[in-house]
């Protein structure tokens, strides 16, 4: 791995690629991404991940911004403009004969440059409220602070760290960099979400995993589940939104891991900034799991407005000091001048996280909410503002007004929408959005307006709209136009075995009966024959559960993708009605 790195850095510097350059990576998790992101630092460039399931344009619009030229990735991509693309596989080849498209390196040339801490090592895009993402530069200090000898985790010689998160997530920065700084091996693992639960534990305990990262979502979902599918894992982090308190008792109680993090950090603090350590002692007599104490040279402050500390048990902002703070926004100039601020007497700058958190009487540090409105739904955090903005840049909105509705896996984004000329197409607002933004910023409810409710003042109500939002229920779940005289909350139509009922829903046969009851306890609403589970307020999280509990229930092998791509609930009824047909 470390000659393939080197072949491809040097490829990368006779491309031009040094210091101050940016080198986007399309790559999947495994041995390739690896050896690019090793490259490109070896380079002395900084890499940004993309994700290869964005929207096209959303991803065109951060290689612009981050005024990429070359691109690592294994095919071509319609996102990929006058970038050049390099394939890993021919440029990292150290074996490789034969003419270079290149030319030769010049003589002399330092294989390795020398970078500063202070350099950028990598560049990730979060969401961002003027609808544009925003990209976070990363230094070298602040993924050494995370990794060299961490406080939150043990990565000894040897131990197997998973590899489960999307290479564009900032959590995959400890899975890769942690287990190389420690000598550790990176281990690519299924997505949760890619299989059903049993087999994916089965995975956990045949690779022998030592070190695993889930998402707050995720972990709720197994908590649930499968309490005791973590048992052979050495340490379990978890990070993303609030951790709940029953979720991490119910698996500490069981067969629990050997050690269970509640992980705390903003990508501007290089994934982590504050963990703490459940145990059933540790939670004994809490309302919250706290993000507990700070990272290896790492400060929590809780401030004022006036950037004062406040005593112990008021609430204010969280900001962060230390090495692990990003150095700020890419081209954000006015951005990271209002996140990023500096105190009389601290030792380098302060992130502001945003975050309303207060000290409680042991030290710790517990976090309560948002002072804005960012959100985090499975792990993904998200400007609300970025919504409405995209959905009325597509032309076919006046007005939206989004929220999240919920917390845990039951979360959804759901948005309120003046339409355009008066003409309400749920279908063509959700396509134009999708193309937008990623999938997990397209609202799961769609509720129109004629116009929004006013306050006393004239200014628009949010809180009125919240209200309506989550009692319009899962029936305005789903995107599509209303056919002339069609009630498309109620209609239904009728599958093999699972026929529409005059109010529209499914009759019970046995299969539906059982189908609906899990589907119930799942997703939370009753289901309708003719939407189909993302309409319905499903996500991939969801679908796991789903599944996992048609096998237990019904007895018959049922996956995430089967959930999720079919066509109704009508549809899964019968697909799972064809499978026991075969088993008997």
């Amino acid at each position: 791995m470390w000659r393939s790195s080197g072949a491809l850095a040097a490829y990368l510097r006779r491309l031009g690629v040094g210091r101050g350059e940016v080198v986007a990576l399309s790559l999947p998790r495994g041995r390739s991404l690896i050896v690019a992101m090793l490259a490109v630092a070896r380079a002395g460039a900084a890499y940004l991940p993309v994700d290869p399931a964005a929207p096209a344009d959303r991803v065109r619009r951060t290689l612009d911004t981050a005024g990429v030229s070359v691109v690592i990735a294994e095919r071509d991509e319609s996102w990929l403009g006058t970038a050049r693309r390099v394939d890993p596989a021919v440029a990292g080849d150290p074996t490789a004969s034969g003419p270079d498209p290149i030319g030769p390196a010049a003589p002399g040339a330092d294989p390795d440059p020398v970078v500063d801490a202070d350099d950028p090592v990598y560049v990730m895009f979060t969401s961002g409220s003027t609808g544009e993402p925003k990209g976070v530069v990363v230094p070298h200090r602040a993924v050494a602070r995370l990794v060299v000898e961490p406080l939150f985790c043990t990565v000894a010689p040897g131990d197997r760290v998973a590899h489960t998160s999307n290479p564009a997530f900032d959590a995959s920065t400890f899975e890769v960099w942690g287990a190389l700084a420690a000598g550790g091996c990176v281990v690519p693992l299924p997505a949760v979400t890619d299989l059903p639960l049993d087999e994916w534990t089965a995975h956990l305990a045949n690779l022998s995993i030592d070190v695993l990262f889930l998402t707050t979502s995720l972990f709720h979902m197994i908590a649930r589940e499968r309490p005791a599918a973590l048992r052979t894992v050495g340490t379990v982090l978890v990070g993303g939104e609030q951790l709940d308190l029953s979720a991490a008792r119910r698996v500490l109680a069981g067969s629990p891991p050997a050690r269970l993090v509640n992980g705390y950090g903003p990508t501007e603090t290089t994934t982590f900034a504050a963990y703490h350590d459940c145990t059933l002692e540790s939670l004994a007599g809490r309302e919250r799991v706290p993000v507990g104490r700070p990272l290896q040279r790492t400060s929590l402050h809780v401030l004022g407005p006036d950037l004062a500390e406040v005593p112990a048990g008021e609430v204010g902002e969280l900001c962060i000091g230390g090495p692990g703070v990003a150095l700020g926004y890419l081209g954000r100039p006015d951005l990271t001048a209002e996140r990023f601020v500096t105190r009389a007497g601290d030792d380098g700058r302060l992130y502001r996280s945003g975050d309303l958190a207060r000290r409680l009487p042991d030290g710790l540090v517990e976090v309560l909410g948002r002072r804005d409105r960012q959100v985090k739904v499975r792990g993904f955090r998200i400007e609300l503002d970025e919504i409405e903005l995209a959905i009325t840049a597509t032309g076919v909105a006046d007005a939206a007004f989004a929220e999240k509705l919920g917390d845990g896996p039951q979360a959804l984004l759901a948005v309120a929408v003046v339409p355009a000329a008066g003409r309400w197409d749920r279908t063509e607002l959700a396509r134009r959005l999708a193309e937008r933004v990623p999938d997990y910023m397209v609202p799961s409810r769609w509720v129109p307006l004629d116009r929004p409710p006013t306050g006393p003042t004239g200014k628009v109500d949010r809180a009125a709209i919240a209200r309506l939002l989550a009692e319009s229920g899962p029936d305005a779940a789903a995107p599509g136009p209303a056919a002339p005289g069609t009630d498309t909350d109620t209609a239904a139509t009728t599958g093999a075995g699972a026929a529409g009922t005059a109010d529209g829903g499914v009759e019970a046969d046995p299969v539906t009966a059982a189908l609906r009851g899990i589907w119930r306890d799942v997703v939370g609403s009753e289901p309708t024959a003719t939407r189909n589970f993302l309409e319905m307020g499903g996500n991939s999280i969801m679908a796991v559960q789903l599944a996992g509990r048609v096998q237990d229930r019904l007895g018959v092998r049922s996956e995430p993708h089967d959930v999720l791509l079919a066509e109704s609930f009508a549809h899964l009824a019968d697909q799972i009605r064809v499978a026991l047909d075969r088993t008997h």
